[in-house]
């Protein structure tokens, strides 16, 4: 049977994806620590491959040092989810790193596919998830395999509300996946990415069943 590799965050876009590359074929997950200040979305990712009954690997990285995910003394943004407010956020070639050990992972065993959850959502504030940035990964990870993997990055033109509408139709549990960039038990609501989240399922017209200390949608 033909089989995909996804890389699995825990958040939303990654667990969608799952549930997606299931429908159609067997999934194997991949999770990938690189220095993030929490791990709690991991332990969402590991709860994902246990509901879908694959095999989940964790790939430690080192740190990826210069984000305000993975370097102490850089604030985790709060408010709007723009670029202004969410470029501290940025991880250098996170997607380019993460999907390289993917595919070489995936050459070794026989998995021709490794799929992606970026999002168009995502366009004007990380560069690693442009559709030039997809296209030329995916051809240089072609030659670089002679054609033995391709990368599968379905959502590149969706925005996050209509992967969240796709993920209703496939019956997801949106309560099981995490997003926030504090790692406390609950949603913060506050950080740039909960405000995101909320934005979409308010867009996409799916109840949101997240829990939030702070449960209004902040505009601006």
């Amino acid at each position: 049977m033909d089989k995909t590799l996804v890389v699995a965050s825990g958040g939303i876009d990654s667990t969608v994806l799952a549930y997606h590359c299931a429908e159609f074929k067997a999934v194997e997950l991949v999770t990938f620590r690189y220095g993030q200040k929490h791990v709690r979305e991991a332990e969402y990712a590991t709860a994902l491959a246990e509901r879908l009954n694959v095999s989940h690997d964790i790939v430690m990285l080192p740190t990826l040092w210069g984000s305000a995910l993975t370097t102490p003394g850089i604030e985790v943004p709060t408010r709007a989810y723009d670029k202004e407010t969410m470029s501290s956020t940025v991880v250098p070639n996170r997607n380019a790193i993460m999907l390289s050990v993917a595919v070489s992972m995936a050459v070794a065993r026989g998995i021709r596919e490794v799929a992606i959850g970026v999002h168009g959502g995502d366009h004007h504030i990380y560069p690693d998830c442009r559709p030039i940035f997809v296209a030329t990964f995916t051809t240089a990870m072609y030659v670089a395999t002679e054609g033995k993997a391709e990368i599968y990055a379905p959502f590149v033109y969706l925005t996050k509300a209509q992967i969240i509408q796709m993920g209703a139709a496939l019956d997801v549990d949106f309560a099981q996946t995490y997003s926030c960039y504090q790692g406390k038990p609950n949603h913060c609501g506050l950080c740039g990415t909960c405000n995101d989240r909320k934005k979409a399922f308010r867009d996409a017209g799916v109840h949101d069943p997240t829990l939030y200390d702070c449960p209004d949608l902040l505009e601006g």
